[in-house]
């Protein structure tokens, strides 16, 4: 059998530090964790016209993290936290990828900032700016490494997120200031931090539709390398 292609989204810089011109950058172990559960990863570009025939190809869609933020007027904010940092071509590029897996019922995972994104698709908003809007916060930006776990999560049970990891609790890393504050009208939370924090996402409508606020790439919790696990056998 063929290895199911799954779409990675590329984060993006501009000129300066590791080239003199614009440059695409991916960490390695986005790929490694789609390789090692059995799929064929395949970098996407930022060219959001081309989001259908990508998609005609796809077998899945991954949405990866980053350090900037969704565009506040995506989901209906006026006002911009002072910390927003925006890619809009990133934005753009992932948005159209997104919207369009959907339309396919395709699997989408949605990882930390790619969480985020899946949630304003979905009709939902963020939280711009978390020790701003939530009481005795946990440090959701941890100080200790990220391949580290940083706080522990409450899996809800009978939730896709549960069936997948098979535990009520999950210990993962955390690198995020802002969070789902609504995760839309048809999805549901799965998964939340100690303070409250929406840890996790996942839509019913689709047949693999799930986002998680942490980075399950490092497979720091038995429970990471299942999602990917997950994440391929949708594929068939």
């Amino acid at each position: 059998m063929q290895k199911p292609l799954i779409g990675v989204t590329l984060d993006s810089e501009p000129a300066g530090g590791w080239s003199k011109y614009p440059w695409y950058a991916l960490r390695t172990n986005y790929a490694g964790a789609i390789a090692a559960a059995g799929g064929l990863p395949l970098a996407l570009p930022h060219h959001p016209e081309l989001a259908a025939d990508y998609l005609d190809r796809l077998d899945a869609l991954v949405v990866t993290g980053g350090a900037f933020d969704v565009d506040p007027a995506l989901y209906g904010d006026d006002g911009r936290h002072g910390t927003v940092t925006l890619k809009q071509g990133r934005t753009a590029a992932e948005l159209a990828l997104v919207q369009g897996a959907l339309a396919r019922n395709l699997p989408v995972l949605g990882i930390c900032g790619g969480q985020q994104l899946l949630a304003v698709a979905l009709g939902g908003s963020l939280i711009q700016h978390i020790p701003d809007s939530v009481a005795d916060a946990l440090a959701h930006e941890q100080p200790n490494p990220r391949h580290e776990p940083g706080h522990p999560v409450a899996v809800v049970p009978g939730t896709l997120l549960h069936r997948i990891v098979g535990s009520t609790e999950m210990h993962v890393n955390s690198a995020h200031h802002q969070a789902v504050r609504a995760p839309g009208p048809h999805a549901i939370v799965d998964a939340t931090a100690p303070d409250g924090v929406i840890e996790g996402i996942e839509d019913p409508r689709y047949k693999f539709c799930l986002g998680v606020q942490w980075h399950p790439e490092f497979h720091i919790d038995q429970g990471d390398r299942r999602i990917f696990d997950a994440l391929i056998a949708a594929c068939s």
